[in-house]
């Protein structure tokens, strides 16, 4: 884990440099990417954008499960925010191929200084990669798969060690993902604009209700984006604290046994911590 209060010089980490495989976080590095063109005038959010069927991405998101007719045009914002708040899968490859793709998205990230944490994949392909799929994981590639083997819907929670830790790919440490926060923040990755636009989005996350938030005082201020993906539980954001501070936290998980409800505590417990020791530390 990571974490920094906003306006300090002062982090606090657990294997800081040690690199995890980020899951769904890695949809803010995407997010921040596909902003910086946006504040470039490559695009702008109101941008309709075609989502065709033979795209659709498996996962619990909006997408793929609700519109089963072909016909769809969603702006960038609304990608984004799908992308972001309900970890929608074909929300998330369509917007990381606005940005550019996983180099450009790697190189963005070197751009602003954060050197240990890549992207190089989209959804798709990971989730091709960790379930052993015969092609990339679009909604009719994962039914035909499960139709020929039931067990497979079985796996997701499962670890999987070689995709974890022999694969290097779309992994990062907790201090480069809290570099990024902190550079979403402080302006140096986004504008004004694209920052709050963003900082917005991910108080709204529907994801992960156990997991930054799942011991704070009901009703403290999160903005966050959580991973999920076989052995590992992840979540990244900014909490709000009594008097209007904030810290941004990252907590990463790897190769766990645990029930999922006890991985979600343990992230739980990790932020708790940390929000008491910054409430007293005035």
């Amino acid at each position: 884990m990571a974490a920094q209060e906003i306006g300090s010089k002062e982090s606090i980490t657990v294997n800081g440099d040690e690199t995890f495989v980020m899951a769904s976080t890695y949809k803010v590095a995407i997010a921040v990417a596909l902003l910086d063109r946006v504040d470039k005038g490559e695009l702008k959010l109101s941008d309709l954008i075609d989502i065709s069927q033979e795209t659709m991405v498996t996962g619990d998101g909006a997408i793929a499960v609700n519109f089963v007719h072909p016909g769809i045009k969603l702006s960038v914002a609304n990608l984004i925010e799908t992308m972001i708040t309900l970890s929608d899968n074909t929300a998330t490859d369509a917007c990381l191929k606005l940005a550019g793709g996983p180099e450009a998205v790697t190189k963005m990230m070197q751009s602003i200084g954060i050197t240990d944490l890549r992207v190089d994949r989209y959804t798709s392909e990971i989730l091709r990669d960790f379930y052993g799929l015969p092609d990339k994981a679009y909604a009719s590639v994962l039914a035909e798969a499960l139709a020929k083997d039931p067990t497979l819907a079985a796996k997701q929670p499962l670890r999987n060690l070689e995709f974890e830790q022999e694969d290097p790919r779309d992994q990062s440490s907790p201090n480069a993902m809290l570099q990024l926060l902190l550079a979403i923040d402080n302006g140096k990755a986004l504008s004004e604009k694209s920052r709050e636009f963003l900082l917005a989005t991910m108080s709204r996350t529907r994801t992960g209700n156990g997991r930054l938030k799942g011991l704070l005082p009901k009703g403290t201020p999160v903005a966050h984006k959580t991973g999920t993906i076989g052995g590992v539980a992840n979540d990244v954001g900014y909490v709000t604290l009594p008097d209007g501070r904030r810290f941004a936290i990252v907590v990463f998980t790897k190769s766990s046994t645990t029930s999922e409800a006890d991985r979600d505590r343990a992230i739980a417990e990790v932020t708790r911590t940390l929000y008491d020791f910054y409430y007293l530390k005035q």
